[in-house]
């Protein structure tokens, strides 16, 4: 008498229940909607301000510890001014640890350089007034007039690149338009982060001399 060995059963598993906090079809997630928004503004950049964005900001703060985990894992780093209801993300400080560089970056021309310093100054002085740092654009070229010289080029010149500095400034909303005006801009808290009092002071140490040295050279001349 044969025995037959029994064939094996294929078992097929039960579907899993869709969960009831998934935002759309496969969702796998596991922040809520306003968390992952307010990390989608983190990643596209360059901040989180309390001020223009109501809604994310206390997503920030109710969710940083998620936030700060899931940024970790791309080498990214939270950065939180409570006072000054800013967020950003900047790079994480891995050390010798190769990782991979995520967020864009934008070089600075001279003129750049000395549009921050004087916006971040006005920041300062406006804090310690206990008010938002406005500015008008043509104050801004009248500030940067005195480094007319350090660029070696003509008025015309100077003043095109003075206009592209403003943009890049507009383009990356360290100035934001005010509403119902055309040349007053509001200055970002953020800048408070990138640039310490201490790197404020280094950066106007710098320019002062540049400026210094121009001026000491045209008296040389005009002696002559």
């Amino acid at each position: 008498m044969n025995l037959l060995e029994d064939e094996p059963i294929a078992i097929e598993p039960e579907p899993k229940p869709a969960r009831n906090d998934s935002l759309f079809d496969g969702d796998t997630g596991t922040l809520p909607l306003d968390a992952r928004r307010a990390l989608c503004q983190l990643l596209s950049g360059p901040s989180i301000d309390a001020g223009r964005h109501s809604q994310l900001w206390p997503a920030v703060l109710r969710f940083e510890a998620q936030l700060r985990a899931r940024l970790n894992d791309l080498f990214l780093e939270l950065v939180i001014d409570r006072d000054a209801g800013v967020a950003f993300t900047r790079q994480a400080d891995t050390g010798e640890l190769e990782t991979p560089v995520l967020l864009r970056s934008s070089p600075l021309t001279f003129i750049d350089s000395v549009l921050l310093l004087y916006l971040r100054q006005q920041l300062a002085e406006a804090d310690a007034q206990g008010h938002r740092a406005v500015v008008e654009e043509s104050v801004l070229v009248d500030a940067l007039s005195v480094y007319e010289k350090n660029l070696s080029t003509d008025r015309a010149g100077f003043n095109k690149r003075v206009a592209a500095s403003i943009a890049k400034m507009k383009e990356n909303h360290v100035l934001e338009k005010l509403r119902g005006s055309e040349d007053r801009y509001e200055v970002s808290p953020a800048l408070k982060l990138l640039f310490s009092a201490e790197d404020v002071q280094s950066l106007a140490q710098i320019y002062r001399q540049l400026r210094e040295a121009d001026e000491n050279m045209e008296e040389g001349a005009n002696e002559r």
